[in-house]
């Protein structure tokens, strides 16, 4: 404890910054040398180099090497389009993970004496209190990198090594929110571009986490004309800003809900009201009202199947009836790696596999191989498989009737391709591999089992 009056002075929220960041920097030395050995290994900073733009979060001419560091991550995960940066504390490293293409590569690991710098400054940035480490946090930052915007969001979590951290990275610019580019039939484009349309009633898209279920669903806002429709959303968070549209985000720490925030939305005369998620019986009891009155409603649920929607409403509380009016279609959908363009091999598939996939034998499809491009996996890329439930007469019969998610996949028939099915034409149009359209199915296929 010091000893005497203290001095108080009034600094600049900028001044306060850099003077954080500076006291996190007392190994300096020790850091620089184990900078200048991880410069040697990854090349993060010539991207750096190049950035023109002034307001460029790289441009800035800063010497501390933990913040040439996390630039240089950050341009590095851009360029590889990672979805998540893992930074992972244990008891003699750090370690550091992308997440590219659905899948989690290691990129390099630090001295465990990092940990600390790297974490402060990353906290310092995403605004979140970096004395408190007992606790999850969870942060938000824009960012500037190579002239795009980028949307970071920040979670930290204790561990037994110390904090870990996770940013999930939203380049806005690297999106295309058209339905064939997300890997859509164009049967199934031709059905969602006129369910949009309908006056009223509820499309679902189903999913685990990140698997496209809020892209495909801006992609689909993205067929109306908001200047004829008044098009409102409820999300948590906002992911993509889109003209025309009133977007609100969902602040839990001021009881702004999703189903507080859907009936304030409600009162504001919609045409479309897109909710980001239907996490529980409440907002699923608002949505379906909303589709009763008047309003087409799109949303997002996690659930294994397009069919797996109707239980799942039903156990937040929805009664068969309700569901059977109000329901137009559940679209379930899944990110498939795509094969390489540059270095995959044509292979012909074995008895056993044309079993599997129910295709003729001998039949040639391609496989993964390797090289430089593809960071030698095989894959560049990712592209969606869907199925598609349409709402028939007869479904919503069974539907009102209390039929199982078993009952209404057999009812749908021919018409109701699954994932697998969907999967199954990539594969023999050389997009993906067999492979990966059963990793991403598994946990349904063990399901149905």
């Amino acid at each position: 404890m010091a000893e005497g009056p203290l001095n108080v002075t009034t600094v600049s929220a900028e001044a306060f910054e850099k003077q954080l960041v500076s006291s996190y920097q007392r190994d300096s030395d020790e850091a620089r040398q184990m900078m200048a050995e991880i410069g040697n290994e990854m090349d993060f900073y010539t991207v750096a180099g190049e950035l023109p733009d002034r307001e460029d979060l790289l441009d800035a001419n800063d010497d501390a090497p933990i913040i040439r560091l996390i630039n240089a991550m950050l341009t590095e995960a851009i360029k590889e389009k990672a979805s998540d940066i893992h930074i992972e504390t244990y008891e003699r490293h750090l370690q550091v993970r992308f997440r590219i293409d659905g899948v989690l590569r290691e990129i390099l690991r630090l001295h465990r004496n990092l940990a600390s710098l790297l974490i402060s400054r990353i906290k310092v940035m995403a605004r979140l209190d970096i004395a408190e480490k007992r606790v999850p946090q969870d942060g938000r930052m824009v960012l500037r990198i190579g002239g795009r915007a980028v949307d970071v969001r920040v979670s930290t979590l204790p561990s037994n090594h110390g904090e870990r951290i996770v940013l999930r990275l939203l380049d806005k610019n690297s999106v295309s929110l058209d339905l064939a580019a997300l890997g859509m039939s164009q049967q199934n484009q031709r059905h969602i571009d006129a369910l949009i349309r309908r006056p009223h009633g509820i499309i679902l898209v189903t999913g685990p986490t990140g698997s496209g279920k809020s892209t495909t669903l801006y992609a689909a806002l993205s067929l109306l004309n908001p200047r004829d429709r008044n098009i409102m959303t409820v999300e948590d968070p906002v992911e993509y800003e889109l003209d025309g549209i009133s977007q609100t985000q969902v602040n839990p720490k001021v009881d702004m809900t999703f189903a507080r925030s859907l009936r304030a939305i409600l009162r504001q005369d919609p045409d479309v009201v897109l909710v980001g998620e239907i996490r529980d019986g409440e907002t699923a009891q608002i949505a379906v009202q909303a589709s009763l009155t008047g309003h087409l409603v799109l949303s997002t649920l996690h659930t294994n199947s397009a069919a797996g929607a109707l239980s799942r409403l039903q156990d937040m509380g929805i009664p068969p009836f309700l569901l059977s009016t109000s329901l137009l279609a559940v679209l379930a959908q899944r990110l498939v790696r795509t094969l390489c363009p540059r270095c995959r091999q044509p292979c012909q598939v074995s008895t056993e596999l044309a079993m599997d996939m129910d295709i003729p034998p001998e039949t040639t499809i391609w496989q993964p191989a390797g090289c430089q491009h593809c960071s030698f996996t095989g894959y560049h890329g990712r592209t969606g498989i869907h199925e598609l439930l349409l709402i028939d007469d007869r479904i919503r019969t069974a539907i009102y009737q209390g039929e199982g998610e078993l009952g209404i996949t057999r009812l749908a028939g021919s018409r109701y391709l699954t994932l697998r099915g969907d999967g199954r034409q990539k594969v023999l149009a050389g997009e993906t591999s067999w492979e990966e359209v059963v990793r991403v199915t598994e946990s349904r296929l063990q399901e149905e089992e």
